[in-house]
This record gives C-alpha cells, sequence and structure tokens, in this order.
C-alpha cells in the first residue's frame, strides 16, 4: 500500500514539474506588454573616429557596420550549412566595406581598450582571404595611411581613382576632420580631468567614470566568436 502511494505522489510530482515547466516555456516566449529593452549607440567612440575616417577614405565604397559574416559568405556544400552557421553566427567584424553593387570587398576591426587577441585576428584573416576578402585591424590612435588602405582594399589603380579629380581636396578632408575629432576628445578629455580634481566627494569615482567611460555598443570583436570554434 505504502508502495503504490509513493509511486502515485512519484508520479503526480512529475506531472506536476513538466506541467509547470512547459508554462514556464511559454511564458518566455509570449511577447510581453513591455519590452525589458532600452536603446544603445551602434559605435563607441573608438569605432566612431575609424568610422568618419573610413566614409571619407573609402568614399566611392559603402560602409557596414557589425555585420555578421554569415551575412555575406556561404558553405560550399549545402549539406554542413548547419553546422557551420551555427559556429559562425556570433563572429564579425567592426566594419564591412562593400562596392557599390553589394559585393563585399574585405572587413575591418577596430580592437578594443583590451587590443584584440591575435587568434582571433588570424582566424578572420584566413576565413576571409579565402573567400577573396581583406582584413585589417585599425587602432584609431595609429591610423593607417590614406592610400595604404585604399591600394590594399581597391588595388593601386583604383586606389589613385579620382572621382571628378578631386581626390586630393577629398583626402584633405579626411586629414582636417581628424584633426577636429583630435581637438574636441582632447577638450571633453581636459574638462573631465579638471571636474574630478575639483571634486571631493565619496562618488568622485562614480562621477568620474560617467564622464570618461565608454562601455563597447556591442560584444567586441575579441568576443565575437563562439567558444566552440577552434582555428
Amino acid at each position: 500500500m505504502q508502495i503504490a502511494i509513493f509511486v502515485a505522489g512519484l508520479v503526480l510530482g512529475l506531472v506536476t514539474y513538466f506541467a509547470y515547466t512547459r508554462i514556464q516555456a511559454r511564458t518566455r516566449k509570449r511577447i510581453p506588454r513591455e519590452w525589458p529593452l532600452k536603446a544603445r549607440p551602434l559605435v563607441n567612440n573608438r569605432e566612431k573616429q575609424v568610422w568618419v575616417w573610413l566614409l571619407k577614405v573609402m568614399f566611392d565604397q559603402q560602409i557596414l557596420v557589425k555585420v555578421p559574416v554569415t551575412r555575406f559568405t556561404a558553405p560550399q556544400m549545402q549539406s554542413n550549412a548547419a553546422h557551420w552557421y551555427q559556429l559562425l553566427n556570433g563572429l564579425y567584424c567592426t566594419f564591412t566595406i562593400c562596392s557599390l553593387d553589394g559585393q563585399v570587398i574585405g572587413c575591418i576591426d577596430v580592437p578594443g581598450p583590451q587590443g584584440l587577441s591575435m587568434g582571433n585576428q588570424a582566424l578572420k584573416h584566413k576565413l576571409l582571404t579565402q573567400c577573396g576578402m581583406h582584413y585589417w585591424v585599425v587602432d584609431p590612435d595609429h591610423l593607417p595611411h590614406l592610400l595604404q588602405l585604399r591600394t590594399a582594399f581597391l588595388g593601386e589603380h583604383a586606389a589613385r581613382a579620382t572621382d571628378g579629380g578631386q581626390l586630393d581636396s577629398r583626402l584633405k578632408d579626411v586629414s582636417d576632420n581628424l584633426h577636429a575629432i583630435v581637438d574636441r576628445q582632447r577638450q571633453r578629455k581636459e574638462v573631465a580631468q579638471l571636474n574630478a580634481s575639483l571634486s571631493n566627494h565619496s562618488d568622485f569615482s562614480d562621477s568620474r567614470f560617467a564622464g570618461g567611460w565608454e562601455q563597447n555598443s556591442f560584444i567586441t570583436p575579441l568576443d565575437s566568436r563562439p567558444a566552440g570554434l577552434n582555428r
């Protein structure tokens, strides 16, 4: 009798547990009345500096932001599509450069405050190179020469091709724009340092970070590769 009661209780417990998990699963899938989300910038300050620079340097191309590589690559055999998609779906570069007809030319990464691992760079370089695309890592504090990037991505002839003979003026605009960005950043830094030096409150560190700390606006390229992907 006791065994029968025990088995009945066990069955009832299992039924209750599975019913509860199904209800929880439906609740998680249900569209909320108020989304627990908020807007955030697409790029951080370092990425924005390179973005502005790229828009000027690659004026005759399209600059896309943080596009997964699975958007512009495809498996050679469709039977393996699900496998490679699962491995590469989280892999992206900061900027993707493509021609006006939508053909991807190459990708550029902007390293975060902690840099970008050599393993991550090597993986993307090998993957993109084998697909006929270029890959560069660009540090906003040490930007390459303007023609150097255009030559690497477009070829020597296309790099010097003019848009109505105005390439020199466009490149000069890039230089002037970068100087203006650097000046604004320097001014903001000086103001933040001055405010910090005048602050004697206990929340000094919080106010300093609020004025100067840059939250990354996306998972960094360093973290964009799924853990299971080995090169």
